[in-house]
């Protein structure tokens, strides 16, 4: 974790609070256009790039070419960076990007993506004050083939407009433009518009290089960047024009997103990206369950835990390896610290201080618990405590907040004490474990 060089940070997703705000002097930012065999589409790319109204002296262009078979022609103040053709490499592309630029901020454009003048003004703006900020532009689709290759991407592009994917612009609406964002807005970043600092890009670590097939690489990217601490915004007014329809509109093998669909439910194991009842082996909660207990309390606490979170990571004692060994989702060791939790991959860490039980499925404190899991860190609360008159029971953290909390001295996260009252209930003495079983404790 390293502190961020500049700027400020937001509570939770509040991005709106900087609506207004500017710099003294422009930010320094670099554009990496990642080309593969598209000659034309990327010299109208560049031509577009040269009428942009952020200052030419604070913009630094860098096309990757993912092994064309003849390297493309740039002019002279742009930088080009090849890598061997191994098929497709685009995530290894804008890798290869983000370690040749120099800019505070880094644009992602494809070759096939034509940006209006204000894009690189527009999309470059939060980024420069919140290093956090992670922005998605509007990329429209419109059929370039007969447009003029220096034509004004503004004026032509609306002529030959081709639709647009319902669900992104539905989901921009209902958001309010990201400011709502949670838990599954990564689906809403797209690799060919995206904006961050290079700071933050650095620290969250490139894009996944193992996605060698059109997309996914993006989602998984932005999923790094949520729990990474990361404010997600979108800027409706940053326009670049795609050539050609949207993925959904062009002939596809129908397995392709089925493929991509599972591989991400192994990297993004959230509710609403995962199976419903499948066990993948990932998880995005880690629960801690504190050394020191009977072997009655330890079964009893970790079973009430997995009934009510049967898709998270329990931790215990290796006291206790005997009691758990045959469960594939119970693991033994000493507990990782908390501020350490978003560097294991977890969205939630949920540590268990004393023995204690979850109430039963189908019981309002179930869902009071599970509900704490599924929100914590999308709002403005980061933490919460449920305690019963002797103290804590338990610690539900966001690893989201956890990282935004060690890079500031000011918290833009809340932490809360909520009662435990019919939510989670401390064991005393020698409780059964039949009678725990049986659901008569």
């Amino acid at each position: 974790m390293t502190a961020p060089p500049y700027g400020v940070s937001v509570a939770g997703n509040a991005w709106n609070t900087l609506d207004g705000e500017g710099r003294d002097t422009p930010v320094t930012v670099t554009v990496v256009v990642a080309h593969f065999e598209q000659p034309v589409q990327l010299r109208r790319v560049l031509l577009a790039l040269d009428r942009q109204s952020h200052p030419a002296d604070h913009l630094e262009i860098i096309v990757v070419d993912d092994g064309s078979a003849v390297a493309p022609t740039v002019p002279p103040h742009v930088t080009l960076v090849r890598q061997a053709d191994e098929g497709f490499r685009l995530a290894a592309a804008r890798n290869r990007g983000i370690e040749a630029a120099t800019g505070d901020v880094l644009l992602f454009l494809d070759a096939d993506t034509v940006p209006e003048p204000a894009y690189v003004e527009r999309m470059a703006r939060l980024p420069s004050l919140a290093p956090e900020a992670v922005v998605v532009g509007t990329r429209l689709h419109a059929d370039l083939t007969d447009v003029p290759i220096d034509a004004p991407i503004e004026v032509h592009a609306p002529r030959h407009r081709l639709p647009d994917p319902d669900w992104l612009r539905d989901e921009y609406r209902r958001s309010d433009d990201l400011l709502h964002a949670d838990d599954r807005s990564y689906r809403h970043l797209i690799g060919a518009v995206l904006a961050c600092s290079r700071w933050f890009a650095l620290e969250v670590g490139g894009f996944d290089e193992s996605f060698t097939t059109y997309g996914g690489e993006d989602w998984e990217w932005a999923w790094r960047c949520w729990i990474a601490g990361a404010i997600f915004a979108h800027a409706p007014g940053a326009v670049a024009w795609h050539d050609g329809a949207d993925w959904s509109g062009r002939a596809s093998d129908p397995d392709d997103k089925s493929r991509e669909t599972h591989t991400l439910a192994h990297l993004i194991p959230v509710r609403g990206s995962r199976p419903h009842g499948l066990l993948l082996g990932s998880s995005d909660t880690l629960v801690v369950v504190d050394s020191g207990m009977t072997a009655s309390h330890a079964l009893i606490t970790v079973d009430s835990v997995l009934r009510a979170t049967p898709f998270a990571h329990v931790r215990v004692s290796r006291d206790h390896e005997r009691l758990f060994a045959a469960d594939p989702r119970v693991s033994f060791g000493e507990a990782v610290d908390p501020s350490r939790a978003a560097l294991e991959g977890y969205r939630v860490r949920v540590d268990i201080t004393v023995p204690c039980r979850i109430a039963p499925p189908g019981t309002g404190g179930s869902t009071a618990f599970g509900r704490i899991i599924e929100t914590i860190g999308t709002g403005t609360t980061g933490q919460v405590t449920l305690a019963d008159d002797d103290g804590a029971l338990v610690v539900i953290r966001s690893a989201r907040a956890a990282a935004r909390e060690a890079r500031w001295p000011t918290p833009f996260f809340e932490h809360t004490v909520e009662s435990a009252a019919s939510v989670v209930r401390r064991l005393r003495g020698d409780e059964s474990v039949a009678a725990h079983y049986g659901d008569w404790l």
